[in-house]
This record gives C-alpha cells, sequence and structure tokens, in this order.
C-alpha cells in the first residue's frame, strides 16, 4: 500500500490524506505529523552527524517506487525530529533515517516518532522493521534495545566508529 508520492516526495497521512497531528509531546509542545521529504531534509541538515549534500535527491532516489512513511516532529512550525523508512519487501520495512536536531536532544522527542512508525509499519502488515546505526550513536543504540530491536548483524566499514550494528524488531507474528 502505498501512502507516498515519491514522484513529488510528499507523503500522505494514511487516514484522512492530510497531513496531520498524530501525538503531542508530554512536556512541550510538539507535533507529530506525516511530512514530506522537504521537510525530513530539512531537519536532517539541522544535524551535524548528517552528511547533507544531495540530501533530497538521495532520498528520493533512495525511497523511488517504494512505499515510505515521512513523520516529522514540530516545536511551532519549526521541524525538530524526523523518522523516514521504507518498505523492503511486503514483509520488511527498513527505518533508514531519523533524528532529533541538538537543541531539542534529550526532551523525549525520538521515541514518539519510533512509536508511530513503528504503528504504522503493524497496521501495513510488515512484519519486521529493520535499522542499522554506529557506535558513535550511543542513545540511538540505547533506545532500539530498550525498544525490543535485536542486534542481527554487524557491517565493518574500516573502523569502529563508522561501522554499523544491524538491529531487526518483530512487529508482526508471523500467521
Amino acid at each position: 500500500m502505498s501512502i507516498g508520492n515519491s514522484d513529488t516526495g510528499f507523503i500522505l497521512a494514511p487516514y484522512d490524506k492530510e497531513p496531520g497531528t498524530w501525538l503531542q509531546g508530554k512536556e512541550q509542545s510538539i507535533t507529530y505529523k506525516t511530512a514530506s521529504v522537504g521537510d525530513v531534509a530539512e531537519v536532517l541538515k539541522a544535524i551535524p552527524e548528517m552528511h547533507s549534500r544531495n540530501l533530497i535527491q538521495s532520498i528520493l532516489d533512495r525511497i523511488s517506487n517504494k512505499d515510505y512513511l515521512a513523520l516529522v516532529a514540530y516545536s511551532g512550525q519549526k521541524p525538530v525530529g524526523c523518522k523516514l523508512g521504507y518498505a523492503m519487501d511486503e514483509a520488511n520495512f527498513y527505518s533508514w533515517l531519523g533524528g532529533v536536531i541538538p537543541e531539542h536532544r534529550g526532551q523525549g522527542i525520538a521515541q514518539p516518532l519510533l512509536n508511530q512508525q513503528e504503528a504504522w509499519a503493524t497496521q501495513q502488515g510488515y512484519r519486521h522493521i529493520h535499522v542499522k546505526s554506529m557506535n558513535q550513536y550511543p542513545a540511538m543504540l540505547t533506545m532500539l534495545i530498550k525498544n525490543g530491536y535485536q542486534i542481527c548483524g554487524y557491517e565493518d566499514k574500516g573502523s569502529v566508529e563508522e561501522s554499523k550494528v544491524c538491529f531487526v524488531k518483530r512487529v508482526v507474528v508471523a500467521e
């Protein structure tokens, strides 16, 4: 089921076909919405760890002809966090890019993004969510483990910092 138009990069909410509010942050006014690839790229460009050269085009190239979900957390009108994932196949969803801009970290913004992505993937019938992270991102590694993701592999990139730890989580019991 496609809810995004990867030609334009815009994504539609699964229920009302309009970007909409799904959650409100507990400690602050944070709104979580489906969003455009442009909004995701805006957040990623504000994250120093991300490489932002040709970001929008590389995102569009990766999600072209795939079902995908783009979520953005907003503080007022400002995008402050995001999560972008796409279908690997009918049973597997890949949580590809995400993060929170530095001045909004530690405020619980990433967890609702993860929760909504998992809920959406479950509703779409995916059985597993896959994600990769690196040792240089201990907060992400911890969040994945706390949320039931299991280590399933390792990609050696030549250094401990750049190598990737692969995770998987079963979200729908196989029939």
